[in-house]
């Protein structure tokens, strides 16, 4: 059963909605680096950062990129692919790795362009 909204309800109290969020994002590890990182990210319009006991979660709308040069400014040195690998736990949304820059989308069809793939509707 299903409300207006699209969440559903098996009847328990709990309930679940599969419509998406249109939010993507990363966990950080709480470190020197990832504490700059996340701060850098915090005055980017659409992203929320949480830090935590153990981590840090880095959220945004649509996407969020991650620019090497401008994380290398306010680490104090060139920051690269690898240097966000180490401090990075998870992620969740469509990852794209560049030269300069890590890009998350929510969305994968977003993402199409940079990783050369057409998504072609399906039907149920």
């Amino acid at each position: 059963m299903t409300d207006g909204n699209g969440a559903r309800s098996d009847g328990s109290g709990f309930k679940s909605n599969h419509t998406s969020s249109n939010q993507t994002g990363v966990t950080l590890m709480n470190n020197q680096s990832g504490y700059t990182i996340a701060h850098v990210m915090s005055g980017k319009e659409g992203v929320t950062v949480r830090e935590l006991p153990s981590m840090i979660r880095v959220d945004g709308i649509g996407k969020i990129d991650f620019d090497f040069d401008e994380l290398g400014q306010a680490l104090g040195w060139e920051f690269s692919a690898h240097d966000f690998e180490e401090v990075m736990s998870t992620h969740y949304g469509r990852m794209v790795v560049l030269d300069d820059r890590v890009l998350f989308f929510a969305n994968p069809e977003d993402a199409a362009e940079y990783l050369g793939f057409d998504l072609q509707p399906v039907a149920s």
